[in-house]
């Protein structure tokens, strides 16, 4: 018997098949005491036999019906033709409070054959599908380590018992697996796309070359790759037959798709049409590179590689060198948008290569634009022209970002194909009504989910209008969004803000032929016109270089150099409010790049002092305000933010959850319905900080570390990938004692 580690959390464990998995699952859970006894049945009496021997399992029953009486969880694993018979064997002999799982590919046989033997689908069972396995196969090579770092499935009903799926969901996590949920058809469809099809390839493949006359130098001459993919070819034959057969409409359907696309690179290697075998290749190489990104609300792909990021940062440290942060994300954003729609080739240069732009960037390679790169910031983009992109095969999913959110749901508006835009769970909370409501007026057909949020159902073929809007608050996401529906309007459309925002589509869609007229605070444009390709030189976001900005401003002894970094008079808020507040910066090269200002900028150590924040200066930070709220705690007096109630529907509640933060460490704030008061002077101390997965919360405490008198631990920070890729590594270099800490 195995040493008991933790509480066990089943009584009795009774697994019916032991092979590769049911006998890996089984030795397991004995070696890690999640069950009291681990009992298995196996209609080889060898297997069973060795179990014992193994020590894979406790106990060896004689029968089904003996195996699973007394059990409170039972593991089917027996291959998917044969559930429904174990099932109504072990019918009778089933106790009151039972759980009962399986480890199949296919889900909806199994709920299939449930069905038929209970007459319904009970609340106590809980279909569950490993995603491991092994060349190997039988008892012999069931290993402990088999689940550790993989994925397990479960696909409850809506009815299923919440305790039950709790308990499995522990279980399945004692063996070290990752859980994710997903409904019994959506399982059976990624899987017949990402494993079913590819198990079927590979059987084919060597089978066809196999049969070939000069089969022997084939094989022998095959290179790593050959080998590679067609390594599955060596699984079992058996288990693929049932799992083809049992998943058959899912699997047909995914032959179908994968055998015209095949058809339709067949015909353009016999035509030669290079283009879109580029296209073609571009796409499928940036969805391999960004997998875990491609398919939305798809729990099986989205979070296959999502990780727990905290930052742990010493108190402390030192604030100089030279550095460049990365491109500017709005700009980023914009120049991929723009060059698609543009007729030509729009070569771009310092392009954000983070987790949002790229969303962006494959958005648009879903429909049907060749894109080059990114490779070190440089993108080329084969534009399509205004009426030339192609509808997507699915929804559009666009990660953590607001701003292609909105500014998408602009553009594709005036498609002529309807189109689904979705984001990750935390975009998937924010408003839209802000941008869906404008566009219907335009004529638009948009259909939001629960509360105004994502995703955006976006109808085509809408013929819109040009309307004049006044923006009830000053959003540059409002403002593009509309300019953009306005490239397919009829007549004129023109949008007033109450406070200036940055204008980079205005300038960017000027620097691509496209006119857009600005006169005081109303930017107008006329449909009909035509984008013309060309080179964009996206300069150093000053949303980026803000860290290091405030950074220097607050640390003692500090001296440091910013190159190349946007400074677009609607962007500079940052710096001017930080030189109201004192701060020592200095701007050198001035020069403008592709119709965007940029400059050097210089930053000292500085006693920065508390201001009321001018409101004209508050759209002009938006985003820069979390780091500015540390510099206001290191500032002397009290610094007063109004206006602001932009701030509560970004990423987070900014101001709520910074000012939580602010508490963690030792800092008490007062928030208002528009902002926040901060009196300066205080002390931070160590503490915990929950960003709430904003990346700008969590830059934000990283600053806040170099005057705070203890560690501090900022928890769920995985989405600074999203605007910031290399934020820790330049944080190191000039000083920050910063370290990262991953867990699935």
């Amino acid at each position: 018997m195995a040493d008991r580690a933790v509480t066990p959390l089943f009584r009795r464990m009774a697994v019916i098949g032991l092979g590769l998995i049911g006998g890996s699952l089984a030795k397991t859970v004995r070696e890690k005491g999640l069950a009291e006894t681990v009992v298995g049945f196996d209609r080889r009496e060898d297997e069973l036999a060795l179990g014992v021997s193994l020590g894979v399992i406790d106990e060896a029953a004689d029968s089904l019906a003996s195996a699973v009486a007394g059990a409170d969880l039972v593991v089917i694993a027996v291959p998917v033709q044969a559930m429904a018979s174990v099932l109504a064997s072990i019918r009778p002999q089933l106790s009151d409070d039972v759980l009962l799982t399986d480890v199949g590919s296919t889900k909806g046989s199994f709920v299939a054959a449930v069905k038929d033997v209970f007459g319904h689908w009970p609340d106590w069972v809980i279909p569950g599908h490993p995603i491991a396995g092994s060349e190997k196969s039988g008892i012999a090579a069931a290993r402990t380590d088999l689940f550790a770092h993989h994925k397990v499935i479960l696909t409850p009903a809506d009815g299923s018992r919440q305790d039950l799926l709790g308990r499995l969901t522990a279980l399945w996590q004692g063996c070290g697996a990752t859980v994710l949920t997903m409904t019994v058809d959506r399982h059976d469809e990624v899987l017949a796309a990402t494993s079913h099809l590819p198990h079927l390839i590979a059987f084919s493949l060597v089978d066809t070359l196999a049969g070939e006359d000069d089969n022997l130098d084939i094989f022998r001459y095959a290179a790593g790759g050959f080998r590679d993919f067609t390594r599955i070819a060596a699984s079992d034959p058996v288990m693929w037959h049932d799992i083809f057969l049992s998943n058959r409409d899912a699997v047909l359907r995914v032959i179908d798709h994968f055998t015209d696309d095949l058809g339709a690179l067949r015909s353009a290697i016999e035509s030669g049409d290079g283009d879109m075998l580029l296209q073609v290749f571009g796409r499928a190489k940036a969805a391999r590179d960004h997998f875990s990104k491609m398919l939305s609300g798809q729990a099986y792909v989205t979070n296959m590689n999502q990780k727990q990021v905290t930052f742990k940062l010493q108190a402390g440290g030192t604030v100089a060198g030279d550095i460049r942060v990365p491109g500017d994300k709005s700009m980023s954003h914009r120049s991929i948008m723009l060059g698609a729609l543009a007729e030509g080739v729009t070569e771009v240069t310092g392009f954000l290569e983070g987790e949002d732009s790229l969303a962006t960037l494959q958005a648009f390679r879903d429909m049907g634009v060749t894109i080059e790169g990114p490779d070190q910031g440089y993108v080329r983009i084969r534009g399509v022209g205004l009426h030339g992109l192609k509808a997507p095969r699915g929804p559009l999913y666009v990660g953590n970002s607001g701003t292609a959110m909105r500014l998408f749901a602009g553009l594709l508006a005036g498609q002529d194909f309807d189109s689904e835009l979705t984001g990750d769970d935390s975009l998937n909370k924010r408003p839209m009504g802000r941008v869906a409501d404008p566009l219907r007026q335009m004529g638009a057909v948009i259909e939001t989910g629960e509360g105004g949020r994502p995703p955006l159902k976006i109808r085509g073929g809408q013929a819109l209008k040009g309307l004049h809007y006044d923006m009830p608050m000053a959003s540059a996401q409002v403002k593009s969004c509309l300019l953009l529906a306005g490239l397919y309007a009829d007549g004129e459309t023109s949008v007033t803000e109450p406070a200036p925002t940055r204008d980079h589509t205005e300038r960017m869609l000027n620097g691509f032929g496209f006119s857009v007229e600005r006169k005081g605070a109303t930017a107008r444009l006329s449909g009909g016109g035509r984008l013309t390709g060309g080179a964009i030189d996206v300069p150093a976001d000053i949303s980026s270089a803000a860290f290091f900005l405030v950074a220097a401003s607050i640390t003692p002894g500090a001296d440091l150099m910013l190159r190349h970094v946007g400074v677009n008079e609607t962007r500079t808020g940052i710096i001017n409010i930080l030189k109201l507040m004192g701060a020592n910066i200095e701007v050198f090269n001035e020069q403008e790049v592709g119709g965007e200002p940029v400059a050097d900028l210089r930053v000292q150590h500085a006693a920065l002092k508390g201001i009321r924040i001018p409101e004209d200066q508050v759209p002009l930070a938006i985003d820069e305000f979390p780091v500015l709220f540390i510099a206001a705690v290191c500032a002397e007096g009290e610094t007063v933010l109004a206006g602001a109630e932009e701030l509560r529907v970004k990423e987070s509640d900014r101001i709520q959850v910074m000012a939580d933060g602010l508490s963690a460490v030792g800092i008490k704030s007062t928030v208002t319905e528009d902002g926040i008061v901060i009196v300066g002077g205080q002390q931070m101390k160590g503490g915990q900080v929950n960003s709430h997965g904003d990346h700008r919360i969590a830059m934000s405490f990283a600053v806040a570390s170099l005057r705070a008198e203890g560690d501090i631990e900022v928890t769920d920070c995985a989405n600074v990938a999203t605007s910031f890729p290399n934020f820790v590594e330049l944080a190191q270099q000039v000083g920050m004692r910063i370290t990262v800490e991953e867990s699935s």
